[in-house]
């Protein structure tokens, strides 16, 4: 049985004195959350600051993007052993905005999640389509090509390892949700893709959705079968709103 996890990425958002309310609200109500494993991603700068204040709690630490270069003249990105430093146990791979905005491709996503994998951080390797993509049918085409390209580096077994979030990118921070069935045809055939060359790596492997999630629509959501819980962006920063997602998964 896979345990749900709901992820928080808070993406360039927040300050010292806001995540500090933050995390209070979020731990003041964890004993209502049962199930789920919960896991937030600040920003980098945060995160000394959020390790220190996760102390003592069942909250896990991930980071929302990594370096697949070990160390070196690479200003501005973070390696896999300043995440460990701080016990990071998370990071997000090939979100659409790291996609779209600043040019990884695949392939580049792929050794991303090689290079947490090899490290003991568990990669959440985020997957889907734009509008046009899906109004032209081709979602599956497209969810497969960006597997694929983790399975061809890395083989089908290390997806166990890790974590995949299907993120129609249509319905990232828009309001817009793909409905329960749409989001569990999705998750269906990336668990069928994968169970072709391993059915024991489906089986484990958890596949979380995310597009505009909130408290209403969790349940709904996170009642179909291969949805294992959500990767969380927008209500991630409201504690109550996080804690109720967090609730719905079960």
């Amino acid at each position: 049985m896979r345990q749900p996890l709901v992820a928080g990425n808070w993406k360039m958002n927040g300050s010292a004195e806001s995540i500090k309310l933050l995390l209070d609200g979020i731990k003041k109500s964890l004993d209502t959350v049962s199930k789920a494993e919960v896991v937030v991603c600040p920003p980098y700068v945060y995160i000394s600051e959020v390790q220190a204040q996760l102390a003592g709690t069942t909250v896990s630490l991930g980071s929302q993007n990594v370096n697949e270069h070990g160390a070196g003249a690479y200003t501005g990105e973070i390696s896999t052993s300043m995440l460990l430093d701080f016990q990071c146990r998370y990071a997000i791979v090939g979100h659409s905005e790291r996609r779209s905005i600043y040019g990884e491709d695949d392939a580049q996503v792929a050794a991303k999640f090689a290079a947490a994998r090899a490290a003991g951080i568990k990669p959440i390797l985020c997957v889907g389509e734009v509008l046009e993509e899906r109004e032209q049918g081709v979602t599956e085409d497209v969810v497969a090509r960006q597997l694929d390209a983790v399975i061809a580096l890395e083989g089908v077994d290390a997806l166990a390892d890790g974590v995949i979030a299907y993120e129609p990118v249509w319905a990232i921070g828009t309001g817009k949700t793909a409905s329960p069935e749409q989001a569990q045809d999705v998750h269906a055939f990336i668990r069928n893709r994968i169970a072709r060359q391993s059915a024991a790596a489906a089986e484990k492997v958890q596949i979380l959705y995310g597009g505009s999630v909130k408290g209403a629509n969790a349940p709904e959501l996170f009642s179909m079968p291969d949805i294992d819980g959500g990767l969380i962006g927008g209500a991630s920063l409201d504690a109550d709103e996080f804690i109720s997602i967090c609730q719905a998964a079960v």
